[in-house]
């Protein structure tokens, strides 16, 4: 059970990152994280979890611009032309992350969690899982105007949802 984060997040999400920390314990799997709009908030989930957390190798949370690009070895090019909020960055975040790291698999999020300018478009949300020597899985989610502590729940769902699926065989 979670200790620090169990009234702030859902049963059911922190039940879920028990299950994944798990099982990149039993497949021997460091993971890492690259986070802009949940603040480290995922970073705070894996490490909460007491006798599981040794799993977790290290966390970035970039919410600037700036940040990623000196933390994660993004292009700033890159990230002023496609946007901080888009699938190319939470691919160089999870990139970044992988080569800044230790770790075997990285997760990426990157997004409006709101409310923001005009034309950010609140619960936009962009996921990157990038897995050492493989592929990297993008996702991409419109949550909607649901406030910024349930979007932010959101992204740990699915965050953990596809950490899960990059440590299946």
């Amino acid at each position: 059970m979670a200790e620090a984060l169990e009234k702030a997040v859902p049963h059911e999400i922190i039940a879920r990152a028990e299950k994944v920390l798990k099982r990149a314990d039993e497949a021997d799997k460091m993971l890492t994280t690259a986070e802009s709009c949940t603040g480290g908030l995922l970073a705070s989930l894996l490490t909460d979890v007491p006798g599981l957390s040794h799993v977790f190798e290290r966390g970035f949370v970039s919410y600037s611009n700036k940040a990623k690009c000196d933390l994660l070895d993004i292009d700033r090019d890159m990230v002023e032309g496609c946007g901080a909020v888009s699938s190319e960055v939470a691919e160089a975040m999870a990139r970044g992350a992988l080569k800044r790291s230790g770790a075997d698999i990285a997760l990426s999020i990157t997004g409006f969690a709101g409310p923001g300018k005009d034309e950010d478009e609140e619960g936009l949300v962009h996921f990157g899982c990038a897995v050492k020597g493989g592929d990297i899985i993008l996702r991409e989610e419109h949550f909607g105007t649901i406030g910024r502590a349930d979007i932010r729940h959101r992204c740990l769902e699915t965050a953990l949802e596809m950490i899960g699926e990059a440590l299946e065989p």
